[in-house]
C-alpha cells in the first residue's frame, strides 16, 4: 500500500515520521539530486522502527492494530480465497442482514459454506453493513446456512471480524440474545467440520455465535473476548476513558486465547500487521485454512461432535 493512502496509529508516529521523510527525500531525488543512498539508509532505519514497535504490543495497542480500518476484511477474503462464491439472503423469518454475508462456493476446487461480518470500508459500506454489527436475522441466516451445509456435507468456515451484535432496540426486541444462543447450538450441532478464523475483533456474543467451531484460529495482532475494553471500563470504573487499562488486563490477545486454550492456532501477521501486507495475510490465511479442514477430513460426524465438545469442556482446565 503506498504510504500516502496508509493511516497511522498513534504509537506508529516515530514510523510515520520516518516515512514521510522518505517520501520528502524521493520528491527531491525527482527533480534529479543522487540521495538514493540516504533514502535507503531512512526506509531501514523505518522498517527496524516498526519491527521494534510491533515485537513487543501493549494488548491496548493490539486493541488498536485489530480495529485498523485498512486490514483485510470478509469480503477480501472471499476474492482471495474463494471461487464461484454465492451469497445467500434472508433469515426466512425477518429478513436480509447485511452485516453478517454468508453463502456457498469453492475453495481450492472443493465445496465450502462460508460466513462472516463485513465491517465495509467506505462510509457507504459501512453503513450497508452496519460496521460489521449483526441483527437477529444475521444470526438466523447463519442458522440456515450451517442447516444446508450439514444436509449436504458441506464444510463450515467462519471469518470474524465485529465489535459485536448489534445493540438496538429493534434487535433485542426481535430476540438478539436468543438469535445468538441458537446459531451457537448450531454450531455445536453440526456434523461436518467447521473452521473460525479471528482476523481483527472478536467481541462477545456476536462473535461467539459463528466461531464455536472445531478448530478456531486468530490473527496474531487479533483480540477476542466477550466484551470491549471500552464496555469492562465503563461497568468496572464508571468510566469508559479507562479502556487502555481495562485492555491491558482483560487477556484478550491471541497469545491470551492459545496460552488458555480457547484458540489452536496463531497466525503470524506481516510485520506492521495485516493491513500493511493484505494480500501476504490472505495468502497465509489459505494455508492454515486448508491444513485446518485436512486435520478433519477423516473424521466421522460422531467424531467431529465429541472433537468440537472434548475441546470447549477443556477451555479453562488446562493452560497450553
Amino acid at each position: 500500500m503506498p504510504d500516502h493512502m496508509r493511516s497511522y496509529l498513534d504509537f506508529e508516529k516515530p514510523v510515520a515520521e520516518l516515512d514521510s521523510k522518505v517520501d520528502e527525500l524521493r520528491a527531491l531525488a525527482a527533480t534529479g539530486t543522487d540521495i538514493t543512498d540516504e533514502i535507503g539508509r531512512i526506509e531501514d532505519k523505518a522498517a527496524q522502527a516498526l519491527a521494534d514497535l510491533y515485537t513487543n504490543l501493549s494488548p491496548w495497542q493490539k486493541t488498536l492494530v485489530a480495529r485498523h480500518p485498512q486490514r483485510p476484511h470478509f469480503s477480501d477474503f472471499i476474492k482471495g480465497l474463494v471461487t464461484e462464491f454465492t451469497p445467500l439472503a434472508g433469515d426466512r423469518k425477518f429478513g436480509e442482514d447485511e452485516a453478517l454475508v454468508g453463502g456457498f462456493g469453492r475453495f481450492r476446487g472443493e465445496s465450502i459454506c462460508v460466513m462472516g461480518q463485513e465491517k465495509g470500508d467506505s462510509t457507504e459500506s459501512r453503513i450497508k453493513h452496519n460496521f460489521g454489527m449483526a441483527r437477529p436475522e444475521g444470526y438466523r441466516k447463519a442458522v440456515r446456512l450451517m442447516e444446508m451445509a450439514e444436509r449436504f456435507g458441506i464444510p463450515v468456515l467462519s471469518i470474524v471480524d465485529s465489535a459485536g451484535a448489534y445493540p438496538g432496540i429493534g434487535a433485542e426486541e426481535r430476540g438478539q440474545a436468543e438469535a445468538i444462543a441458537r446459531s451457537t447450538d448450531a454450531c455445536l450441532a453440526l456434523g461436518v467440520p467447521n473452521v473460525a478464523i479471528v482476523t481483527g475483533e472478536g467481541m462477545s456474543g456476536g462473535a461467539i455465535a459463528i466461531t464455536t467451531a472445531n478448530k478456531v484460529l486468530m490473527f496474531e495482532h487479533a483480540i477476542y473476548s466477550v466484551i470491549s475494553p471500552e464496555a469492562a471500563s465503563s461497568i468496572l470504573w464508571r468510566d469508559g476513558t479507562k479502556a487502555q487499562e481495562a485492555a491491558n488486563s482483560m487477556k484478550i490477545t491471541a497469545q491470551d486465547m492459545l496460552r488458555f486454550g480457547v484458540i489452536d492456532t496463531i497466525l503470524k501477521e506481516p510485520v506492521g500487521g495485516a493491513h500493511r501486507d493484505p494480500a501476504a495475510m490472505i495468502a497465509t490465511t489459505g494455508e492454515a485454512i486448508e491444513q485446518a479442514f485436512n486435520e478433519l477430513r477423516n473424521l466421522d460426524a460422531d467424531a467431529i461432535r465429541r472433537q468440537r465438545r472434548q475441546k470447549f469442556l477443556e477451555i479453562g482446565r488446562k493452560l497450553a
